[in-house]
């Protein structure tokens, strides 16, 4: 694998599909999804280029904190988060990508307000309403910006989804473009709360370019960064 050939190759692809939607290339982030990588290749990936790493798993992140892995980079979260886990998360990312419901939602701000900061955070929208994965409906979408922002140990700001497995180039550009409007609406309708909730964090490995030309602003790569994955190092979230 020579990681610092596949970051050149994702951050080129990236750099293409923006200027192809008439987009500055330095718009969008290219976030590296670190699942089931050990911290020496963290560091390696920081070294290489990356300046963003995301973790799916709370024990992965605990264990790569410890490690100091992340040094020279941020962190983010982005995988499914359980309420009894958000004390391990809040004030140790700088965004949490993947707020999937109200209960989850009051759980981050309460321990926010707890440890006395703010926690950066998005809203993670169920497009195609699959009951295997988590988030908001769009209809909800709205009434959840509307509590975010009346909380005070949050700052919304954007939304993210996970599509439906595309088996083809493009067929996600839908549900991208989709995130996209429905953020434009959220912001239409919440003016007077002058919010900036103008992240979208949208595409992965397959489809990172669809949800570049759609208007993503941060895409989560792990395969074609890092190749396959490995099996899981931790059993437990």
């Amino acid at each position: 694998m020579d990681l610092r050939e596949n970051i050149k190759k994702v951050r080129a692809g990236i750099d293409a599909a923006a200027r192809a939607a008439g987009r500055s290339p330095a718009d969008v982030t290219l976030l590296a999804a670190t699942k089931t990588q050990s911290s020496d290749t963290i560091r390696a990936a920081i070294r290489a280029g990356v300046t963003v790493c995301g973790e799916n798993r709370v024990q992965e992140l605990m264990a790569h904190l410890e490690d100091n892995a992340y040094e020279g980079a941020q962190v983010h979260f982005i995988g499914h988060l359980q309420t009894n886990k958000v004390k391990y998360v809040v004030g140790r990312v700088e965004l949490i990508h993947s707020i999937s419901s109200e209960k989850l939602l009051r759980a981050v701000a309460a321990q926010a307000d707890k440890l006395g900061l703010v926690q950066d955070i998005l809203l993670e929208i169920n497009l195609a309403g699959e009951a295997s994965k988590s988030g908001f409906s769009p209809d909800q979408a709205l009434g959840a910006a509307r509590l975010a922002s009346g909380l005070g140990g949050v700052r919304l700001r954007g939304l993210m989804c996970i599509p439906p497995a595309a088996h083809a180039p493009g067929e996600n550009f839908p549900y991208f473009e989709s995130l996209r409007r429905l953020a434009v609406d959220i912001r239409r309708e919440m003016m007077d709360n002058n919010i900036d909730i103008g992240l979208l964090s949208m595409g992965m490995s397959g489809d990172y370019f669809d949800a570049v030309a759609a208007g993503s602003t941060c895409v989560r790569v792990g395969s074609a960064l890092f190749g396959p994955r490995t099996p899981m190092a931790f059993t437990h979230d």
